[in-house]
């Protein structure tokens, strides 16, 4: 069944920058839109990327918008999160997601990053 592993995360100082990656298997990877989440110690889990099965990008929230960047590689069933000028807040666990895992409830392991001095 569907499988998500995400990868890429630590600790980076502030305006840093990290490159999550999130490999998938159990399914047929380029027929679906992907999903990144994070979710912060104490705070609901938010949804920070979306990109299209076809590799268009859409819904950054405000916080993020300018400084995230969603990407994926139907080839090699991964789907990317590019984070650059790192802040404080944005220190949370980080999930990859699709309409999929979702509705089985299923969550990878997550990835830690935490943007600290």
């Amino acid at each position: 069944q569907v499988q998500l592993v995400e990868s890429g995360g630590g600790l980076v100082q502030p305006g840093g920058s990290l490159r999550l990656s999130c490999a998938a298997s159990g399914f047929t990877f380029s027929s679906y839109a992907m999903d990144w989440y994070r979710q912060a110690k104490g705070k609901e889990r938010e949804l920070v990327a979306t990109i299209t099965s076809f590799g268009d990008p859409k819904n950054y929230p405000d916080s993020v918008k300018g400084r995230f960047t969603i990407s994926r590689d139907n080839a090699k069933n991964t789907v990317y999160l590019q984070m650059n000028s790192l802040k404080s807040d944005d220190t949370a666990v980080y999930y990859c997601a699709n309409i999929l895992s979702i509705s089985r409830n299923y969550w990878g392991q997550g990835t830690q990053v935490t943007v600290s001095s």
